[in-house]
């Protein structure tokens, strides 16, 4: 009976405690994350995002994958911010990253790249940090921020002008996500749908022979509208060629 009585109270001390270990603060919720290999602790150009080399050096290297936050590629170009939660190796404010890729690891919601996770920790306990592995974090989205640049439209390198067309939108501000991209179609006077082809990438056969106007679906938590971009590829548009919107999302 005695034994019995322990175990339950055992039992109820930990139901009791857990609660308090894994609490996080404010809008932040808790998970794990790990770091992949790099040879320049950067992000890789290869990256399932589709960003190519863009996804390498955005935000200095501090990007990252996800699996939960993927989101079937509209989670693409969303920016956290990483905490972990080891207060004896790691920042207070942890690391801001790009989300540039897919992947899960051992229970993680981040894999990252060694610059960012190098980031997480105090000044000279780095290699501390990173002997762990996988570590505990806390995160929350925040607004991506690019000073100095607009909203971009890069033609993928895979574009075969004039007879099929793919574009991926970068340097895209804001905490909102790119739903759908349509495109004109002067000749029938209506708006027609790009195929989200993977990641951030989205494609069409037989691309409009003139100057390409997009409208972008933009949705996010106060709900959903589209932003407007007229001629914004040029009718001798070129693959590799980023060209620039003139505007930037909020």
């Amino acid at each position: 009976m005695g034994v019995a009585l322990r175990i339950s109270f055992l039992f109820l001390s930990v139901m009791v405690l857990l609660p308090a270990l894994c609490v996080c603060q404010g809008t932040f919720t808790c998970s794990r994350a790990t770091y992949y290999g790099s040879p320049d602790c950067l992000g890789t150009p290869r990256g399932a995002c589709g960003f190519g080399e863009f996804g390498r050096i955005v935000n200095g290297g501090d990007v990252g994958a996800v699996h939960r936050l993927y989101k079937n590629g509209t989670g693409c170009g969303a920016c956290y911010q990483v905490r972990c939660k080891r207060p004896e190796l790691c920042t207070d404010d942890g690391v801001n990253i790009v989300v540039t890729d897919h992947g899960e690891g051992d229970y993680t919601d981040f894999i990252l790249s060694p610059r960012a996770f190098t980031k997480l920790a105090r000044p000279s306990r780095a290699y501390d940090l990173m002997a762990y592995g996988v570590v505990d974090i806390e995160f929350r989205r925040i607004s991506c921020q690019y000073p100095g640049y607009n909203l971009m439209i890069k033609v993928h390198e895979h574009s075969r002008y004039p007879y099929y067309l793919a574009i991926v939108i970068i340097y895209q501000s804001g905490q909102k996500d790119i739903t759908a991209v349509d495109v004109w179609q002067e000749e029938y006077k209506e708006w027609r749908c790009m195929r989200n082809a993977y990641g951030a990438v989205w494609d069409m056969a037989n691309p409009p022979k003139d100057a390409v106007s997009l409208r972008l679906q933009i949705s996010g938590d106060d709900g959903q509208k589209w932003v407007q971009l007229n001629s914004v590829i040029p009718t001798d548009w070129k693959a590799g060629v980023a060209y620039d919107s003139a505007i930037q999302l909020d």
